[in-house]
């Protein structure tokens, strides 16, 4: 596993960053809407945005005083190629078990 599979699945890893991601899914947002929206300090959401930047899920634009969040769909890539493994493991194990029960009807 790479450092930045390791570095997205720590991101993801967290249900505050989970749902951090899902919003930036939505929209673009800056650090005051998305404490706006959670039950933290805004140093909480800040800390939780630099795990999601360190991550690659996210990135950060300065925009005058503000820092606009949003959702870096590339970041994912490494997370979605460690699953799609698994994705062709299952694949081989049912064709096994189809296979096994197509041969037992006989």
């Amino acid at each position: 596993m790479t450092d930045q599979t390791q570095y997205a699945f720590r991101a993801l890893a967290d249900p505050t960053r989970r749902d951090i991601v899902r919003m930036l899914a939505a929209d673009e947002m800056t650090i005051a809407q998305l404490t706006e929206r959670f039950d933290m300090t805004r140093a909480a959401v800040k800390k939780h945005l630099t795990v999601l930047s360190d991550g690659g899920l996210i990135t950060v634009e300065p925009r005058g005083r503000e820092r606009v969040n949003r959702l870096n769909p590339q970041g994912m890539e490494p997370v979605l190629d460690w699953f799609s493994y698994f994705d062709q493991f299952w694949d081989d194990r049912l064709a096994d078990l189809k296979e096994a029960i197509e041969r037992n009807k006989k």
